[in-house]
């Protein structure tokens, strides 16, 4: 039971929603400069969904507003960082954890982090600018970039560009765990960066992965 000074934290949903209000922008409107689908963005100001943690930074732009307003991120203040040290962190209520693995530095454009997925987990449709790589250190992973699925297993890879619709999907009844690295800015460490307008309209219709558009690596 909380005490009389303890106050439930405002859950990220409704923070989103009234900054959403302040700013007398639709979830349309939202949606489309997020690169997301306006039904996934109804369900996050419901509390229905959590956003990965691109997604929250690419809606946290749209709303004019650093991610840390809505999430605290571990700093990384040297290049080096040691296993036993990295917090492992989520966005609200949200079964997907990241390490954070790259640090800041004038002219850095390179962000990277471990993602735990968990069994099951399928990621929401996006795209944003930049470019990405996902390489699987455990377990499997689909990965599907404009509507086409590939399977990668522990050692695999993919490249692309971000402003293709992509999305993840853990097909496996175990954890998975991948190396990511991109280039949007995950973290916020550039402050000078633009925080509006900065997503990429999402495809009508990209939906949840197809096991019938999906290809295997070799070897599978």
């Amino acid at each position: 039971m909380t005490g009389p000074t303890e106050r439930e934290p405002i859950p990220l949903g409704e923070r989103l929603r009234h900054r959403r209000k302040q700013l007398v922008l639709t979830l349309q409107e939202v949606a489309d400069q997020a690169g997301l689908s306006v039904g996934f963005i109804s369900q996050i100001e419901r509390g229905l969904t959590t956003p990965s943690l691109s997604s929250l930074v690419a809606v946290a732009r749209v709303l004019q507003s650093h991610v840390s307003e809505f999430l605290a991120q571990p700093e990384v203040a040297t290049p080096l960082t040691r296993q036993s040290e990295r917090p492992h962190y989520a966005v609200g209520s949200n079964s997907l954890t990241y390490e954070r693995l790259s640090t800041s530095f004038p002219g850095n454009v390179l962000r990277s982090l471990i993602i735990h997925e968990p069994p099951g987990y399928r990621s929401e449709p996006i795209a944003h600018e930049g470019e990405e790589i996902f390489y699987v250190l455990a377990g499997e992973l689909t990965v599907e970039v404009d509507g086409v699925g590939t399977v990668l297993v522990a050692g695999d890879s993919i490249h692309f560009q971000s402003t293709q619709v992509h999305s993840t999907w853990n097909h496996t009844e175990r954890p998975t765990m991948i190396l990511h690295t991109c280039t949007m800015d995950v973290f916020g460490d550039d402050p000078a960066r633009p925080e509006a307008g900065a997503g990429i309209a999402v495809r009508r219709g990209a939906g949840p992965l197809d096991a019938n558009s999906i290809n295997h690596t070799d070897g599978e």
